[in-house]
């Protein structure tokens, strides 16, 4: 029961968090076309793509965490959507998150995966349809899911500005 507790706290702090993460890519700020300039910044092309794709698998995979459905598979979402954010936006500021660093999405990523492999919870979708998506493989699964999907991506669309460029196109 207590653990059950547990696996639900942190589903609901860990899932609608993403959720929000997504929504606000769609509706924040500047909606889907700011976050496709934000994207076209850090080297994510086609930019416009890449907004809708992380808005969707943000709330997508928020929703499934949350409700603890598919929940090594949520997981894997998770992890490569860090992965992805580890390496263009906070790759080379160091490792506390108020200075940029990558802290914040690297505590997230071990979150997800310890819940792919501890399980939802009985309270939980999963638990209610008899799936049984945990344990060590599952977190393995989630671990080296993620990583690949997110890999695989930037080998495809990660072009970043080169350092040249970029001090050209200020001075000029």
């Amino acid at each position: 029961m207590d653990i059950d507790l547990a696996q639900l706290i942190i589903r609901l702090a860990l899932g609608p968090m993403l959720v929000l993460h997504g929504a606000n890519k769609v509706w924040g700020g500047g909606g889907l076309t700011g976050t496709a300039g934000w994207f076209e910044s850090l080297g994510l092309r086609p930019a416009w793509l890449h907004a809708r794709v992380a808005a969707v698998t943000e709330i997508a995979a928020g929703v499934l965490l949350t409700l603890g459905l598919l929940t090594g598979l949520a997981a894997a979402a998770f992890v490569g959507l860090m992965v992805v954010a580890m390496i263009t936006d906070h790759r080379g500021k160091g490792y506390f998150v108020f200075k940029g660093g990558w802290e914040y999405v690297m505590l997230v990523a071990m979150v997800a995966v310890a819940l792919a492999v501890g399980g939802p919870g009985t309270w939980s979708v999963d638990s209610a349809l008899g799936l049984d998506l945990a344990g060590p493989l599952w977190g393995a699964v989630a671990l080296a899911g993620g990583v690949v999907a997110a890999l695989g991506l930037l080998a495809l669309c990660y072009r970043p500005a080169r350092q040249e460029q970029v001090s050209e196109s200020v001075d000029g």
